[in-house]
């Protein structure tokens, strides 16, 4: 490859990058976007899930809330890590941000002043029950498994194999959430709760798949970033949210 141009190319026709080196600069504010959104939600996510520890109502409960404080964390550094071979300040960027930063409930996240880092949509709400802290870690799990496997697939081999080693730990968050929830619909008078809860958090999970432009998702494709419209990565998740309601006869 000789030229950028030769690179783009290579990129379209489903070549991969493996070194900072031979990144040109337009995929690597790219990359570096799509990186920094991963990091920043799992960042907020493990410090939303701290703030879930003491709603637990039990021991192991306690257990399970600590361990996907823990791992989330661990997930992010693993991409931050990827980050800093480009130069990020990996230290200063864990300190930039207030991660446990809410808005209210209600609150329109558009009209709001709290956007200030890359973290989904779902990860500006707060948890407010144990009930809701399992339902929006097993609905957001849902959507993490189609996002992760989108993920997977980038063009950038350092970071795509960060995914996969990533994947089995989520897929376990969100089993053990599944499990959760079922315990917790063996109590009749948690029923409503749980009702309510997956029509709040359906919502919030659902606009993390925001439909980029068609122009700017092209550009994405060729350099192998994207591969999945979200309109189609949202009919999937839709489909996963739609099996698991019937399955708990929701």
């Amino acid at each position: 490859m000789s030229s950028t141009m030769d690179i783009y190319e290579y990129l379209a026709q489903g070549g991969v990058l493996t070194s900072p080196d031979n990144v040109p600069s337009r995929y690597r504010g790219e990359l570096l976007r799509l990186m920094s959104s991963f990091v920043d939600s799992e960042l907020a996510a493990s410090a939303g899930f701290a703030a879930s520890i003491n709603y637990a109502p039990s021991i192991q409960a306690r257990i399970a809330a600590s361990r996907i404080t823990l791992e989330k964390a661990e997930h992010a550094r693993k991409v931050l890590a990827v980050m800093s071979t480009f130069g990020t300040d990996s230290a200063r960027y864990e300190q930039q941000h207030d991660w446990a930063a809410r808005i209210g409930r209600n609150e329109s996240l558009a009209d709001s002043q709290g956007q200030a880092d890359m973290r989904l949509p779902v990860f500006y709400y707060p948890l407010q029950s144990w009930v809701d802290a399992v339902v929006m870690n097993v609905l957001q799990g849902l959507a993490a498994q189609v996002q992760l496997a989108e993920l997977a697939q980038v063009s950038y081999t350092p970071f795509a194999e960060s995914i996969r080693a990533i994947q089995p730990g989520e897929k376990e968050h969100l089993e053990q959430g599944i499990e959760a929830l079922k315990d917790i619909l063996h109590h009749s008078e948690h029923h409503a709760e749980v009702q309510d809860s997956f029509k709040y958090w359906q919502e919030k999970v659902a606009a993390g798949f925001s439909q980029a432009h068609p122009e700017r998702y092209e550009m994405l494709s060729k350099f192998g970033i994207r591969h999945q419209t979200n309109e189609r990565m949202l009919e999937q998740w839709t489909d996963r949210f739609t099996e698991l309601k019937k399955t708990l006869n929701l």
